[in-house]
């Protein structure tokens, strides 16, 4: 066991999927987590699942500035400090609509879930993080193998994963003078419930559908894990953690 047993992190989406995962493995290995999430009822589900942890469940929608900023002062108040920010809130969005078809307010909303929201939870962080003693700390990006490759119908999705990587690549720079060190875990086809249809089915570059590899979330987690408790002095700036056999290396 490390000294995590002081360290004190937020993971946003921890009521399911990655979210969820990430969240179970800091909690049953010493972390004090603030769980966020739209539905504070799927929150204490996850809380519940290593009893006796210290947590705190925060209802929030991370599109939402002051969302936001009740749930930064919600952990500071709880636990004195923030060590992560694993900023991991996200939707596809639409399935499968073709980009003639897509309506704004679909693209909005991913882009306002996937990009302003990891923007507005990145830069509280970041203040946090700065402002405290000792100052520093370490924010992970949840993107995917979508930041680098898209699939068929996805254009709000792979648009903001993209952007996403840039948010990365800036914050890891500008964080420097203030020990605060970010980098992104790009992820591809761990077994959640957002991901079961892949197993049976789902849409390939050449028309065709099929089924792809699958992997276990709970190795994201310990991927994530590790990312964390690296001291501030080292960083992985990029990760990508994807099922061994699925289509991405020559995708198309």
């Amino acid at each position: 066991m490390t000294d995590t047993q002081s360290k004190i992190a937020v993971v946003t989406g921890a009521g399911s999927g990655i979210g969820r995962a990430v969240a179970v493995e800091l909690l049953r290995t010493g972390w004090s987590v603030a769980l966020a999430g739209r539905r504070v009822e799927t929150l204490e589900e996850t809380a519940a699942l290593v009893p006796g942890a210290p947590s705190i469940a925060v209802r929030t929608d991370v599109a939402r500035p002051e969302d936001v900023a009740a749930l930064f002062g919600a952990t500071v108040d709880r636990f004195g400090r923030l060590d992560l920010l694993f900023n991991n809130a996200g939707t596809f969005g639409p399935g499968g609509v073709p980009v003639e078809e897509l309506p704004y307010d679909a693209w909005r909303h991913v882009v306002d879930t996937n990009l302003n929201g990891a923007f507005l939870c990145a830069q509280t962080a970041y203040r946090t993080m700065k402002e405290q003693t000792p100052q520093g700390g370490r924010i992970i990006n949840n993107g995917s193998i979508s930041a680098h490759a898209p699939r068929p119908h996805s254009v709000a999705y792979t648009a903001t994963k993209h952007a996403l990587t840039g948010l990365t690549k800036s914050l890891s720079l500008d964080g420097r003078p203030y020990r605060i060190a970010v980098g992104q875990i790009d992820i591809g086809n761990a077994a959640t419930e957002m991901t079961r249809r892949m197993s049976t089915g789902v849409l390939q570059a050449n028309g065709e559908t099929a089924p792809e590899p699958m992997m276990d979330v709970a190795e994201v987690a310990r991927t994530v894990r590790h990312m964390a408790e690296l001291p501030l002095e080292a960083n992985v700036q990029f990760a990508t953690v994807l099922a061994t056999a699925m289509p991405y290396i020559g995708r198309g």
